[in-house]
This record gives C-alpha cells, sequence and structure tokens, in this order.
C-alpha cells in the first residue's frame, strides 16, 4: 500500500467525544472520575462501553482530588471530567492540590457551544482566566480533528518538568460533531533532562568535603526503583535522610539512615541538626512554607550550608534558595546517572546513627493526652498491625500531627496526603488508592470537619465496591484553626465549634459498616471489624477537644500566640 492510501486509511469519521475517549486510551487511562454534566452527553456516551471505567461521583472537588491521588500513586495524570460553571468552580479544589504537590493531572471541562461563546451564555466560564495562575496550562479545543495533537501537548505538559495539572476545555458542540482525523497520538512520556558529568564529579567534592551532611528528600517525579537507589546512595555515603511535609513514603522509616520528617512541629532535634549542617542534598522538593518552618530553616536567599539542589523544573532552581550547586533532573533522572558514575563520595558520614535514635525517641513511645481515647496508642498500635503495604490517606487539620509523628511508611507510594494542606482529601484519595490497588489496605483519617468536606465521597465507594476504612478523629471543632485563635485570643471562641453527626450511623446509611470508639481499649476491636467487614466502613473516635496536638494541650497552648 502506497503512503497516500495508508493516508487515506487511516482517517476514519468520530464525533469529538469519540476521538477525545480514543485519546484518553492511547495515553493509558483506564479510570477517571466524574460529576456527570450535560456539557460532555457526547463524551459520556463514548466512555459507554469502552475500557475506561468512569467512578462516578457526588462532587467535583472529591472527583478532582480522586484524580489528584492517581496521579501522586501512579506517576501519569490523573483524570477528571466535569461539568462548566459550578462544576468547574468546585474542581479547582483538587487543581490546586495538584499545582502545590507537584502532582500530574488532566481535568477535562464541558464547555458552551461555541457559537454561545462570549455572551456569558448558560454557565459559561473563561478557563483560560479562571485557571491560568494555577494550572500550568489551560487551553479550549475548538475543533474535534485537534484533540489527538492538544490532548497527547496536555499529558506531556502535566508530567515533565515540574508536574502539575493541566485544563482542557471541551465545547459542547465540538464533543457531538463528526469529523475525520488521523490515528491516534502515540503514548507520551516526560522528556528528561540527565545530569552533567561536570555536577556529579562537584556533588562528589563537596560530599568529600563534608563533616556533617544531610539530605531532604521530597516532590515527585520519584518511582519505587528511584526511591531504593537513594537508600543504597544513602547506605553509601552515610548520609542521614530526612523526607519533605508529607512526603515521608520516599526512604523508609525503620531505615537506619532516616532522620524523620519535616512539617508542621518536627521533631526540633531533627530541625536543628539540618541547620548545623555543612551540606544539605535537597533532592526533587521545593523546601517550601510548611518543611522550612516558615523559610527559617534555611537562609533565604544564600544559605549558610552548602545546598545541592536537584528538580526537574528549571525554575525552581534559585527560585528561593541559591544553591552552591543546581542540577535540573528528576530524583529518577539523578539517581540513574549516580548509580552509573564511579564516583568518590569520601568516608561515610558518621550522623545517620545519631539521627535515627533522635527520630525513634521522638516518635516511639505515645505521649498521653487527656480524654478516655489515646489517639497516639491507636496510631502505634497501627503501625504495628498494617503491612508495609497499607496505602494512608489524610487530609488537613491537627488530627493528622499523629498520624506524621507515630506511623512509619516503610514502601514507596504509600502516604497520600496534600502538601497543599487542603481538607477534605482523605476520602477521596482512599477511594481511588482502593480502587487503583484493591488487593491493599487503604484507611482514609480525617477530622470532623475535614471529613465532611467531600465526605459524602463515601458514597462512591458504597457504590463502586472499595472497602476502605476511614477513621473519623472528632473533637468538635476546627481544631488547627481553634489552635490558632485561643493562642490570639484566648477564650475569645468564634466560628470554630462544630456539631457533628453520628459518623458510625452515617456509614450505616450510605450502606458501609460503623464503629464509635470512645476509649482506647475500644479501637482495635473496632478497626479489626471494620477491615473484616468487606464494606467501605467508618470507625469514629472521639477525641478531647484538650487534645490539640500530641504533646500539648489547648490550655497549655492558649495565649501563646503561635505563628500560622
Amino acid at each position: 500500500m502506497n503512503d497516500q492510501a495508508q493516508s487515506a486509511s487511516a482517517l476514519r469519521g468520530r464525533t469529538g467525544g469519540q476521538i477525545l475517549v480514543d485519546q484518553l486510551l492511547a495515553q493509558g487511562v483506564r479510570t477517571l472520575s466524574c460529576v456527570p454534566g450535560e456539557s460532555f452527553l457526547a463524551a459520556l456516551d463514548a466512555l459507554h462501553g469502552s475500557a475506561i471505567e468512569v467512578l462516578v461521583c457526588r462532587n467535583e472537588g472529591g472527583a478532582a482530588m480522586m484524580a489528584e491521588a492517581a496521579g501522586k500513586l501512579t506517576g501519569r495524570p490523573g483524570v477528571c471530567f466535569v461539568t462548566r460553571g459550578p462544576g468547574a468552580s468546585n474542581a479547582a479544589h483538587g487543581v490546586h492540590v495538584a499545582a502545590h504537590d507537584s502532582t500530574p493531572m488532566i481535568l477535562l471541562i464541558g464547555q458552551v457551544g461555541r457559537a454561545m461563546r462570549h455572551r456569558e451564555a448558560f454557565q459559561e466560564v473563561d478557563y483560560e482566566q479562571m485557571f491560568g495562575r494555577i494550572a500550568k496550562w489551560v487551553v479550549e479545543v475548538n475543533e474535534a480533528s485537534r484533540l489527538p495533537e492538544l490532548m497527547a501537548r496536555a499529558f506531556r505538559v502535566a508530567m515533565q518538568g515540574r508536574p502539575g495539572p493541566v485544563v482542557v476545555a471541551l465545547p459542547e458542540d465540538m464533543l457531538s460533531e463528526e469529523t475525520a482525523v488521523i490515528a491516534d497520538a502515540p503514548k507520551v512520556e516526560p522528556a528528561e533532562a540527565a545530569p552533567a558529568p561536570a555536577d556529579l564529579r562537584r556533588l562528589a567534592e563537596l560530599m568529600r568535603g563534608a563533616r556533617r551532611p544531610v539530605a531532604i528528600l521530597g516532590g515527585s517525579r520519584w518511582s519505587e526503583e528511584a526511591s531504593a537507589g537513594f537508600v543504597a546512595f544513602a547506605e553509601r555515603t552515610g548520609l542521614p535522610v530526612a523526607t519533605s511535609f508529607r512526603r515521608a513514603h520516599l526512604f523508609p522509616a525503620d531505615h537506619p539512615n532516616y532522620a524523620g520528617d519535616l512539617g508542621i512541629g518536627p521533631n526540633p532535634k531533627l530541625f536543628r541538626r539540618i541547620q548545623e549542617a555543612d551540606l544539605v542534598l535537597l533532592l526533587g522538593a521545593r523546601l517550601s512554607e510548611m518543611p522550612s518552618g516558615s523559610y527559617t530553616l534555611l537562609d533565604v536567599p544564600m544559605p549558610r550550608q552548602a545546598l545541592v539542589h536537584v528538580h526537574p523544573g528549571a525554575e525552581e532552581l534559585g527560585r528561593v534558595y541559591q544553591p552552591s550547586l543546581a542540577i535540573q533532573a528528576s530524583p529518577s533522572a539523578f539517581l540513574a546517572a549516580l548509580a552509573a558514575a564511579e564516583l568518590d563520595f569520601g568516608p561515610p558520614a558518621q550522623e545517620a546513627g545519631a539521627a535515627h535514635q533522635d527520630y525513634l525517641a521522638w516518635s516511639q513511645e505515645p505521649l498521653k493526652v487527656p480524654g478516655d481515647f489515646q489517639y497516639a496508642e491507636a496510631m502505634v498500635w497501627l503501625r504495628q498491625r498494617l503491612p508495609p503495604d497499607a496505602i494512608i490517606c489524610n487530609g488537613a487539620g491537627n488530627y493528622a500531627g499523629w498520624i506524621h509523628r507515630y506511623y512509619r511508611f516503610r514502601r514507596f507510594a504509600t502516604q497520600l496526603a496534600p502538601v497543599s494542606g487542603s481538607m477534605g482529601y482523605g476520602v477521596p484519595a482512599a477511594v481511588m488508592a482502593k480502587h487503583l490497588f484493591p488487593e491493599r489496605i487503604v484507611i482514609a483519617f480525617a477530622g470532623d470537619g475535614c471529613f465532611l468536606m467531600n465526605g459524602q465521597e463515601f458514597a462512591t465507594a458504597v457504590q463502586h465496591g472499595l472497602p476502605i476504612v476511614v477513621v473519623v478523629v472528632d473533637n468538635a471543632m476546627y481544631g488547627t484553626i481553634r489552635m490558632h485563635q485561643e493562642g490570639r485570643y484566648p477564650h475569645r471562641v468564634s466560628a470554630t465549634d462544630l456539631a457533628n453527626p453520628d459518623f458510625a450511623a452515617l456509614a450505616r446509611a450510605y450502606g458501609g459498616h460503623g464503629e464509635r470508639v470512645e476509649r482506647t481499649q475500644e479501637f482495635a476491636p473496632a478497626f479489626e471489624r471494620a477491615l473484616a467487614c468487606g464494606k467501605p466502613a467508618i470507625v469514629h473516635c472521639l477525641l478531647d477537644p484538650e487534645a490539640i496536638t500530641p504533646a500539648k494541650t489547648l490550655s497549655q497552648l492558649r495565649g501563646s500566640k503561635l505563628s500560622d
């Protein structure tokens, strides 16, 4: 067959919705989250009977967070489909998480018909204006024939460099019109910037001259192989290894080189160790406000320590901290190059053992807090009970402090939590995690305020038969805000009290399993029943309001003028 005949055979009449689904399949998409809308009925029709499973959600915020969680777990963009106007506005919640967490994600939005644009038609929004400062790229596809080109670009942009969200608006009439289109674009992979050999030699030189080096791991563009590669590198060099805020799964907590995680209320000894280091290897992370202690961990813009910053996005290198050595590379590419290079890093550093002992002393024994339910004891029990591959999800709130302090992440891709500090993340993230990994235990932690942000996605878990366990930690208030409120305005409680439902009864009303825990000794048997029931379950734990942090009570913090 000649070239002209081959080109003719590649042309086929398809609706825009069918072409869109073809492109998603070509990019390896097999699951997407969705709240349906009339603006993309043609795409929903094309999904009917396709190889893509649609998780039907109850709110676009939860749907977008599910897609973000898929991006975290797989390294390829999670996909969410929502309708125009209010639907897109709700989904902005998940787009913000993906942006701050450097997660590849694609948000598809049904748009008004092309002939109605710029008239403020029903639910019309200019998405380039709406998402232009949050997403990596925003595009409206006005010709179905361009879908292969623009969807391939969307996947590439979402993944490469510093990953993030891409927003694609799809006019309703474009999705329903039929056109001839050339064969699908190939599956795209992110481009990799390889470290220069001279940079690796300079790193080895800096490490040979260091006496108190430390590594900080964070960000995205990691893989299980890269995580294992850094374990080998740490063993070879004697590096103490810290993980950034909500990135604890990047290095096993039971490894003798692990020094702990940086976040809200970190181990003071770890914070001081990094401040007193003479070399900091910052790999993959941006070291933003939370892990840097409001930018006090390293001096801005010139750190006292020699700083080696490795990041996949060139724009991040020198953005806040001026490094001694800047290397543009993903963690995976950097570690592959490092393993292949024959370099002398000098004798192993001697601080890892002491750093790990500091971590164990900080996290080993549960501290007692007021009340009958000792949350720390429950968390220590869970770290002994759960297998290493269990996936732990949480949103934002003081309740997460117990997870970060007492649980030990031992495997790659077992932590799903928003670096952005977004409430309502844990339940939708757990739904997606259980869908992708049905053989693994998936636990979502949520405060009472956090759960009711996106807790309706528990219905999604019931509908799709995904037996997650949600641990709701209920102190009848927005705890983090109350902590700061009492610190600045003691005894002047305003807008932070909550009247809550019976969450165990709510689980049963949804068709799941519910347990109520008022005392510590009730937690283990309640959790085992929840795990064994074979249905989505909620374990409702009542926490004394005084138990505001793992270490200090609300009364102790009252009037202390905590900083943000």
